[in-house]
């Protein structure tokens, strides 16, 4: 199994859910860059839609939301978020097709049912959508009869809830309590509703957390029937995320002990049969992820690994992401500016970055190590690369193969810091990032 190398892990690196990452995002690129790509579109679209609202607020996460206790602050959100769905529209050529749409957030059923069905009823009516596959992701709390009968109405197939930990005593430790109960009544109301695709959000190294809560948490996922698995590691950053600030660090695992959870987490599920995606995603061997993976099609996208192939995701909602070939934007985060943007029918995208052809190229590198464990890389980026591989090279953790660079399977835990070497962007900037396990 996987050896620890604490001084490999030492320097935090990007999660590469895009390249380049968020953080080189600058004011320079905005609007008027979105609706030129927007006009210039065809062929396959997906649709992100952010609801930046929940029940209650987690202290782990280190997400846009808020607590969902002002109707009317939801309301006008809503309303901002409807128009946008229209001036986006309005752009989009007649020979762009939907073919996925994804509700993130926050917690999507932090709104009301009723609410969600019009937003859907929106996004069908402007964009056309002929039969897309849905996604939406879930807080088990406010999952009620109710959402599950709008969910199989709409014809959502897939749902991700965050479960994060079955134990009591650590679900207190980060704000996010939800007995084992409501989470088995969760998925059974999810599968009576037609949802064929369920993952659970697991996390390692949360406060007073051991091997054997983990155990317990990953034995209770695989009895539920979970079709895929997402085992991260908890990312304390008190300094950019001030709710965590209620989080006892003392009480948080070492680097070791995290490493130690997250290879007897991978250890466990593969034994279980399920298929890894990368180091830290699972699969049931007939889910479509799990298909993709097998056959060399994963991509990396804003919502992590994913089988969707469309080469354009359009982020709508406060604070959410667009990427193009040639262009990485994303909407205003604060959802007060969002909301008054929209009203001035204004579209809010108020920072990005033009991705040029050496960032494409360095790209597919980065997406082709984290996805298939193996790149092509050309002679001048050998030139630049193979010195800070050097450790890497010497651990056994990932080798030269003719013109390819092979992540070796006791490499997978540093999957992200080897493509890190690859990014011209990581100099002055690791602060922002989490550590790589």
């Amino acid at each position: 199994m996987w050896t620890y190398h604490p001084e490999l892990l030492a320097v935090p690196v990007p999660r590469y859910t895009s390249f380049p990452t968020a953080a080189e995002f600058g004011e320079g690129v905005g609007a008027s860059q979105l609706v030129s790509a927007l006009e210039e579109t065809k062929g396959e679209v997906s649709l992100y839609v952010h609801i930046p609202f929940c029940e209650k607020i987690c202290w782990y996460c280190g997400c846009n939301t808020s607590v969902a206790n002002l109707s009317d602050r939801v309301a006008s959100y809503l309303d901002a978020l409807h128009r946008e769905i229209a001036l986006v529209s309005e752009l989009l050529p007649k020979t762009a097709r939907i073919a996925r749409i994804a509700f993130g957030g926050g917690s999507p059923n932090g709104i009301s049912p009723v609410a969600f069905v019009r937003l859907v009823d929106e996004l069908t009516l402007h964009f056309a959508a002929s039969s897309p596959v849905i996604s939406i992701e879930l807080d088990p709390r406010t999952l009620t009869p109710e959402w599950a009968e709008v969910i199989a109405s709409v014809g959502i197939s897939r749902a991700s809830m965050g479960v994060q930990t079955f134990a009591p005593a650590l679900q207190t430790a980060i704000g996010r309590v939800q007995p084992a109960a409501m989470i088995e009544t969760g998925t059974a109301m999810l599968r009576s509703a037609g949802v064929g695709s369920i993952n659970f959000d697991l996390m390692y190294g949360l406060p007073g957390q051991t091997l054997a809560d983990l155990r317990d948490s990953l034995e209770r996922t695989v009895a539920l029937g979970a079709d895929r698995i997402a085992l991260f590691g908890y990312a304390h950053v008190p300094h950019l995320i001030a709710r965590q600030r209620k989080i006892d660090a003392a009480d948080l695992p070492d680097a070791e002990v995290r490493f130690a959870m997250a290879a007897f987490g991978y250890l466990f599920l593969v034994e279980a049969g399920y298929v890894p995606i990368g180091f830290d995603h699972f699969a049931k061997p007939g889910d479509a992820i799990a298909q993709v993976a097998l056959s060399g099609r994963l991509h990396r996208n804003f919502q992590g690994f994913t089988e969707d192939q469309a080469p354009v995701l359009v982020g709508l909602g406060a604070s959410a992401i667009s990427s193009f070939p040639g262009l990485l934007v994303q909407n205003e985060k604060n959802t007060g500016r969002y909301r008054m943007m929209l009203s001035q029918d204004r579209l809010s995208a108020d920072r990005g970055i033009l991705r040029g052809a050496e960032d494409r190229r360095r790209g597919k590198v980065i997406e082709d190590l984290l996805c298939r464990g193996r790149a092509h890389i050309d002679q001048d980026l050998r030139r630049e690369a193979w010195p800070m591989l050097a450790p890497y090279f010497a651990a056994g953790l990932c080798e030269g193969d003719g013109d390819d660079l092979v992540i070796a399977p006791d490499g997978l835990p540093y999957a992200r810091s080897i493509a890190a070497r690859f990014d011209p962007y990581r100099k002055d900037s690791l602060r922002r990032f989490s550590s790589a396990v």
